[in-house]
């Protein structure tokens, strides 16, 4: 199966007009059937791993794990390796189980000619989401979605080097919360908004809800100490309500 590696990079290849201008550019000049989309800033799988698999869904959603390389995390960065390990779960379960909520931009594989059809939907005034709009306008157009959870197709992220850049990153992920129209990502959203607003107001509900965070860690990465994960739980609505009200207000987004 044909594919190309599709990598946009800033101040490169999308002469100043941000990230979706760079991959409409990229995407159209492919010659493959399918690309693969990925970041600058990860530490990409090898491309041979799917070149022999036979294709045949519109998007398929990739797994991404985040490490900290040659040194020991700092308490920072254990606490976004523990978030970001429940949100990959999620995002693999939701979309094996054909209601994906989430995918990620730094690790996709998408059949080239149905990314140039959903670009009217990505939203060219916002900078980023083309990956959240992406999946919103392909479950909009029925497109077959699949998710392939293998290691050979696993990328590595970074943490943020600090709370501010940790805080500005996850603001810019909130800050297009109110344009998803999709009824899975709303009620995905919705559930982990009441959730933790309910804990913030009743702390006592980690009884219930903490069990459930911890498993989706546990799954996704097992070096998470028990912890760094219930510490993630007791900060987490506060911090989560920061980004999120924050976000909405940052109309840069």
């Amino acid at each position: 199966m044909s594919i190309e590696r599709i990598i946009p990079r800033r101040g490169i290849n999308d002469e100043g007009k941000g990230k979706k201008f760079a991959l409409h550019k990229l995407i159209s000049a492919a010659t493959t059937d399918y690309v693969w989309l990925q970041d600058d800033d990860v530490k990409l799988p090898n491309i041979e791993s799917v070149q022999s698999q036979e294709l045949t869904a519109d998007l398929y959603i990739l797994p991404l794990r985040m490490r900290v390389e040659g040194r020991s995390a700092n308490l920072l960065e254990r606490l976004q390796i523990a978030e970001y390990a429940a949100i990959q779960q999620l995002t693999m379960e939701t979309a094996k189980r054909g209601h994906a909520v989430m995918c990620s931009g730094a690790n996709l594989i998408v059949k080239r000619e149905r990314w140039l059809e959903s670009y009217a939907d990505l939203h060219p005034e916002i900078l980023s989401g083309d990956d959240m709009f992406l999946l919103e306008s392909f479950k909009q157009r029925g497109l077959k979605i699949e998710a392939i959870d293998e290691e050979q197709v696993t990328a590595y992220v970074t943490p943020q080097p600090t709370l501010a850049a940790l805080i500005s990153q996850r603001m810019r992920w909130a800050g297009k919360a109110p344009k998803f129209r999709d009824k899975d990502i709303v009620r995905c959203g919705t559930i982990v908004l009441m959730a933790n607003l309910i804990q913030m107001v009743a702390p006592a509900i980690m009884l219930i809800k903490f069990p459930v965070e911890y498993s989706l860690i546990k799954k996704r990465d097992a070096s998470v100490s028990l912890w760094v994960a219930l510490l993630l739980g007791i900060v987490y609505p506060y911090y989560m309500f920061i980004c999120l009200f924050g976000g909405f207000f940052r109309r840069e987004w």
